[in-house]
């Protein structure tokens, strides 16, 4: 395994492995046993960093979440976890009731919001301070910025959170955010989490969420924000688009679909083959070692599959494979 540093303080900066094991399906659509042998993998080969969220998974049974966090607290307890494993949360997307399939009403981010989810977090994982916690998503209600801003702030300086970060969020709320806590002399957001993998979207076609596009995908301007504040890390949820790289049975979004996309897919199986890889792993590595690198979240729903998405933290890409992946499309 291989690790890198994220946050940009010094006092609340922490050491994790460059891939890191997402537990959206754990306690729901992956049972409890297989979820165990697969953190137990995960860790057993080095692996420091898993990623949840309060709201995983209601869609699967009508609940309002939980179920993800609830069952990392007992691997944890029955494993002796504890601070060598950097457990990421998220909070402000859960229903308030119990709800079946995706829900547009979610809780959001107001300052009785925050505090209570994270307790509730906090009692699920079974810790003091959760290593990460993120904003997954911008509040819907319009809450002020400054109050969410202040409650996560307020949760750092108590000590029940860690590292503060911003999933899904328009570039420019994010920096209006970040200069709400720099002023104010507050903890602000350091870490980023956003979909990203190898393939470009396309352009010409609105997204389910908003007729500017999705705050969710990375782009231009977030990769533009990056570029001038290096010291942001960089999540990137959904790299192996459900495995559409490697399975005939799961074939490329829609939003992939585009000659762009064909060429940079095309490129992507030339490397796999030049390396005896797969496309997925490739993919993987790509992101890794990115001129703005990424830390991608692999899920899995067998130990087989976690396997080979470990298998691509050692795959090194040359300086002409990457280039040819780099200037496809």
């Amino acid at each position: 395994m291989r690790y890198r540093e994220i946050g940009v303080s010094p006092a609340t900066r922490r050491t994790v492995s460059v891939l890191s094991l997402g537990a959206m399906t754990f306690g729901t659509t992956v049972d409890e046993a297989t979820s165990f042998a697969i953190l137990d993998r995960f860790t057993e080969a080095g692996g420091t960093f898993i990623d949840t969220a309060n709201n995983y998974a209601y869609w699967v049974n009508g609940t309002q979440g939980g179920e993800s966090e609830a069952l990392l607290g007992r691997w944890r307890r029955s494993r002796g976890v504890g601070e060598e494993i950097v457990v990421a949360t998220k909070l402000g997307g859960r229903p308030p009731v119990p709800t079946t399939g995706i829900s547009k009403d979610i809780d959001g981010l107001s300052a009785t919001v925050i505090r209570e989810s994270a307790e509730r977090s906090r009692e699920r994982l079974g810790v003091e301070r959760i290593d990460l916690l993120y904003a997954h998503g911008m509040d819907p209600a319009g809450v002020p910025q400054e109050e969410s801003v202040e409650a996560f702030a307020g949760l750092v300086a108590d000590g029940t959170a860690g590292l503060l970060g911003a999933s899904n969020h328009w570039a420019w709320r994010l920096d209006r955010a970040r200069g709400i806590a720099a002023a104010t002399g507050v903890a602000g957001f350091e870490v980023l989490q956003y979909h990203r993998t190898y393939l470009q979207p396309r352009s010409d076609i609105p997204t389910l969420r908003s007729p500017d596009g999705s705050p969710g995908l990375v782009g231009p301007d977030l990769l533009s924000y990056l570029r001038e504040e290096p010291g942001l890390a960089l999540v990137a949820y959904s790299p192996l688009i459900g495995g559409a790289y490697t399975r005939d049975d799961k074939p490329i979004p829609p939003i992939y679909d585009h000659p762009g996309g064909h060429a940079r897919l095309a490129a992507l199986r030339k490397v796999a083959a030049e390396t005896g890889a797969t496309a997925g792993q490739v993919a993987l590595a790509w992101l890794i070692g990115g001129e703005i690198p990424s830390i991608p979240i692999v899920g899995a729903s067998t130990v087989a599959q976690l396997d080979e998405s470990l298998a691509a933290v050692d795959l090194e890409l040359t300086a002409e494979q990457r280039a040819l992946l780099d200037t496809a499309g």
